[in-house]
Order: C-alpha cells, then sequence, then structure tokens
C-alpha cells in the first residue's frame, strides 16, 4: 500500500478526516504497520491496550463474558477505550491473520487534546451510544420478565445410577457431551460437577473403580419448565450456582447453565451455535430452525443491519451444511471431495432461506460412484430442515452438479465457448460458490482456473455483464414506483433492484480478480482497486443495504417462499418510500456505469 493510500486509509475513518493537513502529516509519521497471528489475545481485562488499531487486512472478534460482542475487518477500528479509561471488559483476539496500523497510546491520547477527536471518542461515544445501549437494556428486560424455562436451550442430562463406576459415568458424560453427572439415588438426586471431581476424586485419590455416589454433592436444586427465566436467575443469585436442573412433570428435562441463561437475549446466536455444534442426528438439526427464525425476528427488531443479519445466518447455515456433510460423508471420503454452495448463501447474504444452490467437487481419480447415495442423503436432509429445492435443480443430488476437477475444468470451457443464456447463468451461479466442507484445496485449484480463463476476455465479461439489463428498474422518469398489476400493485425487490447490483458487483470483481462473495465486500474492494469511487461505493453500499433490509421484512411477512421478492410501496411510510426511491435512481445509475464500462450497446 503505497503512502498515498494508507492516508486516504486513514482519512476514511472518523474523526481523523476532521484532522488539519499539518496534524495529519504527524499523525502519519507515528504510525506504525503489524502483524499478529491468528488467535493471538491483544487486548483482554488482565492485557492492557497499547494501541489504536487500524485493520488493513484480516479481522479481530471482540468478546464479552466469552459472548461475541463485535467482528472488526478491513477498515475498521479499536479500541478508543481501552486507552481512554485504561481497562476492558472484554477481550479483542485476532480472528484471522492480523495485518494492521498501530497508532501507539501516547500518540492516541496526545491526539485526545484535539477538541474534535476528544468530542468523536468522549461526547459522541457517551451520550450518543449509551442512549442505546439504554434502550436495548430495556428491551431485552422487558422480554426476559415474560420468557419462561421452556423457552431456552436446555443441555443434554446425563442421569446414571448411584452405583455405577466413576469411569463409566464419565464415560456417559463424554456421549451426551453433558456439563454434569446428575446421581439418581432411591429417592432423590445428587450431582457430580467439575469441583466435584477435582476436589472429592484426584485430590482424594479415589478410583475410577469407586461408585460415583461416593464423590456426588447432595441437594439438587431445580426449576419446573415452566417456570420463568427471571425466576432461574435469582435461584441461582441466591443458591450462589452456575445452573440448575430442570424439571418437566417430576421427569428431568435437561440442565440450565448461567451462561446460556444470560446470554439468552443478548445474543441467540450463542446458543444456535452451540446446538449445531452438539448435533448428533438430523433430528437435533429439527429442533434448531424456529430458533434461526426468532434469532432473526430479534435482531431485526433491536436495529441490525439486513447485511449484518445475513452474514450471521450464513455463518449458522454453513455450519449447518458442515454438520450434515459430516453426518453423510464418511470420514474416509472427506478428504476426497469439496462441498460448495452458491447464490446468496455462498455470497453471505440469505437471511431466511431461500432455495438450494450446492454442488460437489470430487478429487481427480476417484470414484465418483461413491458420492452417489451420500449426496441424496445430504439434499435429502436439507429439505428435511426447510432447506427448499432449486427449480434449476441445482443440487449435489442432481450428477450434473457433481463431478471431478478436471470435469468441472472442462464443463467451465464448454459454458465460455457456447455463452448461451444457461451458461451465463452457470457461470455467474459458479462465481459466487464457497467451500462449506470437505477438501478446500479442490475448490481453490477450481476457482484459480474460473478467474484464469477470464483473464483480459472483455468480450466474454461484456456478454456476462449484460444481464444487469434483463430486468427494467421500476422506477419512472418522474421518480414514480412502477407496481405490477397481475401482482397485486407489489413490484419485485430482487429483480428489479437486487439483481442488478449482485450480478453487475460481481461481473466487475471477476473482471479484477476479486476473489470475495459477498457484494459489500466486493464493493469495497472494487473501491480500493480504483474501479469505482469511494462515493459510489458508499450509494452502492446504502442502497444494498436498504433493499435487503426491506426485502427481509417482506420475506418475514410473506405466507409463501415466492411472495418473499414482492413488496406494495403503499404498506412502508414515507421515509422509507423515499428510501427505495433513492436506491433504485442509485440501480439505474449502476446500470448506465456497467454500459458504459463492458459497452454494452455493442453487445448483441
Amino acid at each position: 500500500m503505497s503512502i498515498l493510500d494508507q492516508r486516504k486509509l486513514i482519512e476514511s475513518i472518523h474523526p481523523f478526516e476532521l484532522l488539519s493537513s499539518v496534524s495529519l502529516d504527524n499523525l502519519m509519521s507515528k504510525i506504525d504497520i503489524a502483524y499478529y497471528p491468528n488467535n493471538t489475545l491483544l487486548i483482554s481485562a488482565s492485557i492492557s491496550s497499547i494501541a489504536f488499531y487500524i485493520i488493513i487486512k484480516g479481522s479481530v472478534t471482540e468478546y464479552i463474558n466469552d459472548e461475541v460482542h463485535n467482528v472488526y475487518s478491513s477498515g475498521d477500528s479499536f479500541d478508543a477505550d481501552a486507552l481512554i479509561y485504561g481497562n476492558t471488559k472484554g477481550k479483542f483476539v485476532v480472528a484471522e491473520d492480523l495485518i494492521c496500523y498501530e497508532i501507539k497510546k501516547d500518540d492516541f491520547l496526545d491526539l485526545m487534546q484535539n477538541k474534535k477527536v476528544q468530542s468523536y471518542f468522549l461526547q459522541d461515544f457517551v451520550s450518543r451510544h449509551q442512549q442505546l445501549k439504554d434502550y436495548d437494556l430495556n428491551s431485552e428486560l422487558s422480554g426476559f420478565l415474560i420468557s419462561r424455562v421452556c423457552d431456552i436451550f436446555l443441555h443434554n442430562a446425563c442421569v446414571v445410577a448411584s452405583d455405577e463406576s466413576i469411569y463409566n459415568s464419565l464415560l456417559k458424560q463424554e456421549e451426551l457431551k453433558a456439563k454434569v453427572i446428575i446421581v439418581k439415588e432411591s429417592d432423590s438426586y445428587g450431582i457430580v460437577t467439575d469441583s466435584d471431581l477435582r476436589e472429592r476424586m484426584l485430590l482424594n485419590k479415589i478410583s475410577t473403580d469407586e461408585k460415583i455416589a461416593t464423590i456426588a454433592s447432595q441437594g439438587l436444586i431445580t426449576i419446573d419448565i415452566n417456570d420463568f427465566l427471571f425466576n432461574a436467575l435469582l435461584l441461582m443469585t441466591h443458591n450462589e450456582i452456575k445452573r440448575v436442573i430442570v424439571m418437566d412433570n417430576g421427569k428431568i428435562a435437561g440442565v440450565l447453565e448461567q451462561l446460556d441463561l444470560l446470554s439468552y437475549f443478548a445474543n441467540h446466536s450463542h446458543l444456535v451455535a452451540v446446538q449445531i455444534d452438539k448435533a448428533v442426528n438430523i433430528d437435533d438439526l429439527k429442533n434448531l430452525q424456529s430458533d434461526l427464525k426468532n434469532l432473526i425476528v430479534t435482531l431485526r427488531a433491536k436495529g441490525v443491519k439486513a447485511r449484518y443479519i445475513s452474514k450471521l445466518v450464513s455463518t449458522l447455515n454453513l455450519k449447518i451444511y458442515k454438520k450434515i456433510f459430516e453426518m453423510c460423508v464418511d470420514d474416509s471420503l472427506q478428504n476426497q471431495c469439496a462441498l460448495i454452495v452458491m447464490g446468496s448463501e455462498g455470497r453471505d447474504e440469505q437471511s431466511l432461506k431461500t432455495d438450494q444452490d450446492n454442488a460437489l467437487i470430487i478429487k481427480d481419480g476417484a470414484d465418483t460412484e461413491l458420492f452417489v447415495q451420500p449426496m441424496i442423503k445430504l439434499n435429502t436432509y436439507l429439505l428435511e430442515l426447510g432447506f427448499p429445492k432449486c427449480s434449476g435443480n441445482t443440487m449435489v443430488s442432481n450428477e450434473f452438479w457433481r463431478r471431478s476437477v478436471e470435469s468441472y475444468k472442462s464443463l467451465i470451457d464448454s459454458w465460455i465457448d457456447n455463452m448461451s443464456d444457461d451458461s451465463v447463468q452457470n457461470l455467474s451461479i459458479f462465481l459466487d460458490a464457497k467451500c462449506v466442507a470437505g477438501n478446500n484445496g479442490l475448490f481453490e485449484e477450481l476457482n484459480e482456473y474460473f478467474f484464469t480463463v477470464f483473464q483480459s476476455r472483455d468480450d466474454l465479461l461484456a456478454h456476462i455483464a449484460k444481464a444487469v439489463l434483463n430486468f427494467e428498474t421500476p422506477l419512472s422518469v418522474f421518480s414514480g414506483f412502477v407496481l405490477e398489476k397481475d401482482d397485486e400493485n407489489r413490484l419485485d425487490l430482487k429483480k428489479g433492484g437486487l439483481f442488478a447490483l449482485v450480478h453487475g458487483v460481481r461481473t466487475l470483481a471477476l473482471k479484477s480478480r476479486v476473489k470475495e462473495t459477498n457484494t459489500i465486500e466486493r464493493i469495497k474492494e472494487l473501491n480500493n482497486l480504483g474501479v469505482i469511487d469511494k462515493t459510489f461505493a458508499t450509494e452502492l453500499i446504502e442502497s444494498f443495504d436498504t433493499l435487503s433490509s426491506i426485502r427481509l421484512k417482506a420475506m418475514l411477512d410473506a405466507k409463501t417462499f415466492d411472495e418473499g421478492n414482492y413488496i406494495n410501496p403503499e404498506i412502508l411510510n414515507k421515509i422509507q418510500r423515499d428510501l427505495l426511491k433513492d436506491c433504485f435512481k442509485i440501480v439505474n445509475k449502476f446500470k448506465k456505469f456497467m454500459s458504459y464500462h463492458f459497452n454494452l450497446n455493442m453487445v448483441l
């Protein structure tokens, strides 16, 4: 990155653009570039912050109480509070190898003498953000007071007889992935926690052949499954315990952990992820589907942007894909293939489930017949979990999308040779591909081949780009909405706006060898490469985000899958309608940009 590019990056971060030229020059002379490998702990309660970090490449995850609080990526900065106040309640861990700028602590505190900088990091943060925090807290507490134990995830209960050996009890605990062991006596229950194992068995040198009852604590504390979560919290607080046993009509239903209770209304994603990891069969995953939709509704109600909701939900869905892959494909075959997802799943832009777009890449020389039944089973499982069947049959159960690396290369060549509408569509679908399970190297090889064959082939790129003009933008010359009378005076958000943005951006990404698949990340990278300027990039991002947000609302309100793309502007308030019109204006501006960039008027 050149000195000029470094300066532009710093200026793009508020409030540094407010500095005078002299102050900015002084700051640039003091900034260092640093590298931190994956899993490096940068800041925590016990590790003081040494600098203000600005990310060039990589990502950092912020945890509070072991719950993901924020994820910082390229262009993001952190953590002013740790420098200003000298402490932090969270911890910052490198999630992807980090290259960043560092403004050392003393230099940052010197910057704080600038009133404009000080106003942002102190007054603006405290006054503006504290109000939002208070609002969130009040919203969460109101839900907390009416939610019941049956609404939350319960851990498996490992129940053993009192005369069972410690060793066999531990085996059962490991099998169930349970947190504690519950010991059934003749007319009561005991409990064995990690503390009991450490203090009563290890320190007293008790053999694992002894009965589990010898190390169990008595006086099991329980709560009814229909009781309020607030009462569970009071019970834990009063008894100074980290878990309670949940009873349903006199029988043990599961174990409620304090960490899950405290995080329940802070971020459901943690609990969903835990359940995915613990799943051992398809029925376990089926039970998650309502939790996923509740997560979307909760995050949207809290004002979380649609693109962040989509990233989070896509990440959880990809974990589900990986789990199903492991259930269906034998261990000996997993390294001989790569499961890829395409479309909105590959772009990390899926919120509610859309139709499947997946394929299997098989290692050259491997017997493709070995993967037939596992992929049919995988597809069946996805259908059972509510992932709709692809209308174009782009699924691993279809032999067409289940082939070797060399066979895919030949397929890509054939698509390029004829460039029919179907071929262009297939090329576009594949351009959004992402490996979710198996041997990622197989996908990387194929992806590199894909980008290489398009290098310096503007003629092919123009044919692909022309699809941005396939659908009219539903906005008249007088800035009124053009509605479809056959569809109850509604407009199609996907065809009318989102498709042009997504497809145009991915075509530009292909031309510039940008291998990011997410639309917004592609836009940012195209801006970095100078393909589009910062103002236009910002307009595209905001338009994409607004259209996605409105579409998400439509999908949540829709009674059927097909209705999710349609919206009647009359149900939107004036501000939303104005925003939607502005988005469509940007879509039209982008279509003109694409037409000029690829000379689309010359493409037959």
